[in-house]
């Protein structure tokens, strides 16, 4: 049986189907990392997405046991160009297609995964359906046109925690609002000795601020910024009552409160390697990025924000801080997992601001 994934404008793959028997449809985007596969499977921010892996062998060093950045995977379907069902790892505990079949993901490899990344660079991230059941071209095409945008999708309930819970810690105490939070955020906060506060994203600045944290953090997740207005009103009575840290989505988040504009990205920036210029330093860093949506920088006149960072592929806005506020943010991922470590310093920053020394 082949696998089968259809885009919206009629573009058709085919393959050899891997992980899960099923239909699944969502956004296809592109990742260019050459390792990190688990992680980028389980980051919640890829929640909707069928993945597109450049690199061209996929599962060499298996699955393990450590590296989850969520308790499962949230993308709709992963695709390579070669699934290597053979992984050799120490700590590898299984195969990729076993955990895609677990999770219950479906996966295609053996198709020319050059020639759709070139396209989707082309012609931007689109709508598709990844079949490994099989089934008629034509239908699968045309449910890949008429399933939702995700824009407008309510997906940062399905990934983030529904209740609170606290993380014991000796120093400074954060409240994380989780809107898709990785696990090596947690794990950066941790090694700095932070206690952990995460709260959902609904919770109220009243709840929020019940905790009397010294700094409060708003983490990465997944779809549009504005599909998020409990949490953007929110943010906006937090400002000036404690530190504030976006990352990524929390990032675009911060910036909707301050009365910055979002727009969407032609097929959006998700990969290890992008080298982004702090522009207070003069330092270049090479960054992990994960995001379709990017904080319009003519819009940011007036708020009170200024530029800090700065992505050198397409000169977008990677990080801002406010002029009079406590207030921060960075679009990439300074957590890594996968990616450089290149950027674990911002924390350091987070740290600083808590003590009143930033």
């Amino acid at each position: 049986m082949q696998a089968i994934l259809a885009l919206e404008d009629g573009t058709v793959f085919t393959g050899k189907p891997f992980g899960a028997r099923t239909t699944r449809w969502g956004e296809v985007v592109f990742n260019t990392g050459m390792t990190g596969y688990q992680e980028i499977l389980t980051d919640p921010s890829y929640c909707g997405q069928i993945v597109v892996m450049t690199y061209p062998l996929i599962g060499n060093y298996g699955i393990n046991r450590e590296d989850f950045e969520a308790h499962r995977s949230f993308v709709r379907g992963f695709v390579v160009r070669e699934d290597c069902d053979l992984p050799s790892n120490w700590r590898a505990s299984y195969r990729i297609s076993d955990f895609l079949a677990r999770e219950g993901v479906p996966g295609i490899s053996g198709i020319d995964t050059r020639a759709l990344t070139r396209h989707l660079r082309n012609h931007g991230t689109m709508r598709g359906v990844l079949s490994t059941e099989g089934g008629e071209v034509a239908a699968l095409v045309e449910q890949a046109r008429s399933c939702p945008q995700l824009t407008g999708q309510q997906l940062v309930p399905e990934v983030a925690t529904a209740e609170a819970y606290t993380l014991p810690g000796p120093g400074k105490r954060v409240v994380l609002i989780d809107l898709g939070s990785k696990r090596n955020i947690i794990r950066s906060l941790q090694e700095r000795g932070c206690e952990i506060v995460v709260v959902p994203p609904h919770s109220s600045a009243e709840e929020i601020l019940a905790y009397q944290p010294d700094g409060i953090l708003l983490s990465n997740g997944p779809g549009d910024p504005v599909d998020v207005p409990q949490t953007i009103a929110t943010v906006r009575q937090l400002l000036g009552q404690k530190p504030l840290f976006g990352i990524c989505l929390g990032h675009q988040v911060l910036a909707l409160a301050l009365g910055a504009r979002t727009y969407k990205m032609k097929f959006g920036h998700r990969g290890a390697n992008h080298p982004v210029k702090d522009l207070t330093t003069g330092r270049v860093y090479i960054t992990s990025h994960n995001h379709g949506f990017s904080v319009d920088e003519s819009s940011m006149a007036g708020c009170g924000l200024v530029v800090t960072h700065v992505n050198l592929n397409d000169h977008t806005v990677e990080g801002m801080r406010h002029t009079s506020l406590p207030v921060f943010s960075v679009q990439y991922h300074p957590e890594a997992a996968p990616g450089p470590h290149d950027s674990t310093y911002i924390f350091d920053q987070f740290l600083q601001m808590m003590n009143g020394e930033g």
